[in-house]
């Protein structure tokens, strides 16, 4: 996080980790589609021949609280989720304030989510961070193919931790703004209670994230759209879940 007190501005890093192909930069294609001109910034791609994010994607995002003149500077990265580059991974890593781990819910694919999970907690260990402090949110993507994991599945999975569970189909923009706000939520709601930023900028943390879903096209409350969880505890600035 960087805060700006002159200019009245929060920076936040959010990383979306997960295996190769399980659709990281297919999330941040379409919450760059959704946000309106004023917000967003340009979104940048690295790829390789076969099309896979070698480095990272940054989408910059602006987001004016509806009220007073305090804003946020959204700054969103993926990570390459093939296995020789663990090093870039690492680096992205340093500074982050939450993560989306983008799960794909094809079962032939259940290892390598576990995999990309345990390297996920490896990288933020080496980087001075334990992964039960860090704000995370999980996403299983690719609700839309055969041979997936069931709902049920999902549910069960989702009841074993604390961190909240969304179904996506972001190919089809299904569940990405879910995604997002939350992993937005739950960072700032973290953020918020280490360093008081509601009573040191004088704003409404709950108000700050609606103005954030609004502007990114979001047709419905932001309560409606954090609740659409498979399971999981959100933890915002309120301070409740």
């Amino acid at each position: 996080m960087q805060l700006d007190f002159a200019a009245r501005e929060v920076a936040l890093k959010i990383v979306y980790y997960g295996p190769a192909l399980s659709g990281k930069t297919t999330n941040l294609v379409s919450l760059h589609r959704m946000a309106g001109a004023e917000t967003r910034g340009r979104l940048l791609t690295l790829e390789t021949q076969d099309d896979r994010t070698l480095f990272f994607d940054l989408l910059p995002l602006r987001v004016r609280a509806a009220r007073g003149d305090v804003s946020l500077r959204l700054k969103l990265f993926t990570v390459p989720g093939q296995p020789i580059h663990g090093a870039t991974r690492k680096l992205v890593l340093q500074g982050v304030d939450g993560v989306a781990m983008i799960a794909d819910s094809r079962l032939a694919e259940t290892q390598a989510n576990a995999a990309s999970f345990l390297d996920l907690r490896q990288n933020l260990r080496d980087n001075g961070l334990e992964l039960s402090r860090v704000p995370l949110v999980i996403q299983f993507n690719k609700r839309d193919l055969p041979d997936i994991r069931s709902d049920a599945e999902l549910a069960e999975l989702a009841a074993r931790g604390q961190e909240p569970v969304y179904a996506a189909a972001a190919k089809n923009d299904v569940g990405v703004l879910e995604t997002f706000l939350a992993t937005l939520y739950v960072t700032w709601g973290a953020l918020d209670r280490a360093h008081g930023l509601t009573a040191r900028l004088g704003l409404d943390g709950e108000a700050l994230m609606a103005s954030a879903a609004e502007q990114l096209g979001a047709t419905e409350p932001l309560e409606t759209l954090l609740a659409r969880r498979v399971g999981g505890n959100l933890l915002g600035p309120a301070g409740r879940p």
